[in-house]
């Protein structure tokens, strides 16, 4: 009833072991559950799927809507959390929620276009910063998010990983972005929830406000920390550029102008994450974290680290 493609099955087993198979075999059954109690008509998910089963759907009122099944490696409480607080300012709305099978109902943005889709650089980035100000809230006392802190501790992961040493790493990038993470953790701002992955994919064309954000994080820390997953999208298609450094450069200037925001701290957190998120990738798969986009992320790294402030 539910179709499950092959690439998605080979993805799951690969990332989440013999959890992600078991819930690969519970998929059609907890579809089946929230299309009778949602009052939905699922349609075939959208392809590529990455780390979620996403697909379309129609209310019973006729109002199109998203079912967003996560699996067991995936964050759902945060991301369920993240919607309710962002409230449906400068993003999609939650809908209804299954807690006990990690599934959402969303909001469905129309006609769901992504800023992949304007190649006038400039103009993206700034619907990107648009987006930002909107989005950001205070943190409650009791939360469930992770804080970027937190996700700094991916360089120790790092280093544990390759014995103390780099790995394919570069040694001097590593440990520039480990001091700049480590310097501008201690001087942050005051924090709020972020995004926490606002890249060119998770900005949609709606009818509800000219460009909604879609699938966030959830993750606490300074507004600036926000940009950095942004310099380093859309990736190959940025590296393919005749100069991307100076792409990087201008969105750097941009961000900070349009945020207010210090360009070193911008550039600081863009490079770190970077390097971040190609440990990351390694995290995940291993020896195909090149094949896997890791080494053009870590490209991007590289091109920040070059980059005056």
């Amino acid at each position: 009833m539910f179709g499950i493609p092959d690439d998605f099955r080979a993805r799951m087993v690969a990332l989440c072991g013999e959890d992600g198979r078991s819930w690969l075999n519970r998929l059609p059954a907890i579809l089946a559950r929230c299309s009778e109690s949602w009052e939905i008509t699922i349609d075939e998910p959208f392809l590529p799927l990455t780390y979620n089963y996403v697909a379309p759907a129609v209310r019973h009122d006729g109002a199109p809507v998203i079912v967003k099944a996560c699996p067991p490696a995936v964050e759902f409480a945060q991301q369920s959390a993240a919607l309710r607080l962002f409230g449906g300012h400068g993003i999609t709305r939650l809908l209804a929620c299954d807690d006990e099978n990690d599934v959402m109902l969303l909001e469905r943005l129309l006609p769901g276009t992504t800023l992949r889709g304007i190649k006038d650089d400039e103009l993206a980035t700034s619907i990107a910063a648009s987006v930002m100000k909107q989005l950001w809230r205070p943190v409650p006392a009791i939360h469930p998010f992770p804080t970027t802190s937190d996700w700094g501790k991916g360089f120790k992961h790092l280093r544990q990983y390759f014995h103390g040493g780099c790995g394919p790493f570069p040694c001097k990038l590593l440990e520039e972005a480990e001091t700049l993470f480590s310097e501008l953790s201690a001087s942050m701002a005051v924090q709020v929830l972020l995004h926490g992955d606002l890249h060119h994919d998770n900005i949609l064309a709606a009818q509800r406000a000219p460009w909604l954000a879609i699938d966030p994080k959830g993750l606490v820390g300074e507004p600036a920390y926000e940009t950095g997953s942004w310099l380093r999208n859309w990736l190959p298609d940025l590296l393919q550029q005749p100069q991307p450094e100076r792409i990087l450069a201008r969105r750097i200037d941009q961000f900070a102008e349009a945020l207010g925001f210090d360009r070193t701290r911008i550039r600081g957190w863009g490079l770190a994450q970077a390097v971040l998120s190609a440990w990351w990738t390694v995290e995940d798969f291993g020896e195909d974290w090149q094949r896997e986009g890791g080494q053009d992320v870590l490209t991007c790294a590289e091109l920040l680290a070059t980059i005056k402030v």
